[in-house]
């Protein structure tokens, strides 16, 4: 049996890694590395968080149609290999994806099992204190951060479920049972 794809999208700092990282631990899915073209924060491992290719190397990959999905956010490339998904897919695993909103169309727009979950803060003002809580970005990629959220929310409408992150638990909770909710609907 085929394994079933879920993506979980949002705007920066809604919490989208912290939540899918604690269910996919409990649940034991794996998460499909993305791929970027930015520089690594303190603490990422090539391979681990993301694959970091030079623009040159993003640019080969894109020509050589190694890309699922792929899109230009905040200025730097991201893009999901192929490879990562059907491996998985085809060994029966479920696989989540965490990407941005572009290319969540997109890969709806190429598999119809899919399960689009949008993760969002409750307001703007949680999000710009989470954003500055991370001490990861200087305030103008902060700033092109919150207007790109603006653009991403529009997105929503698009999704299957939306995740209002107020409470990290209550988060989890309700990722856990949207997974669990398309098993049943299998059964």
């Amino acid at each position: 049996m085929k394994g079933k794809l879920f993506v979980v999208s949002g705007p920066s700092g809604s919490g989208k890694s912290t939540i899918t990282k604690i269910v996919r631990d409990k649940l034991n899915i794996p998460l499909s590395i993305s791929a970027t073209s930015r520089k690594s924060r303190p603490g990422e491992v090539n391979g681990v968080d993301y694959y970091f290719l030079t623009e040159e190397e993003f640019s080969k990959k894109i020509e050589n149609n190694e890309f699922f999905e792929y899109a230009n956010v905040h200025g730097n490339y991201y893009g999901t290999l192929v490879s990562e998904i059907n491996s998985k897919l085809d060994n029966g695993q479920d696989v989540i994806l965490e990407i941005d909103v572009q290319g969540a169309i997109i890969s709806k727009n190429k598999y119809d099992d899919i399960v689009l979950i949008f993760c969002k803060t409750e307001n703007d003002e949680v999000l710009r204190n989470r954003l500055l809580g991370r001490n990861t970005d200087s305030n103008e990629v902060i700033e092109k951060r919150l207007n790109n959220a603006k653009k991403e929310l529009e997105y929503e409408k698009y999704y299957d479920y939306t995740i209002i992150n107020k409470n990290l638990d209550d988060s989890v909770n309700k990722l856990i049972k949207i997974i669990k909710g398309e098993y049943n609907e299998k059964e």
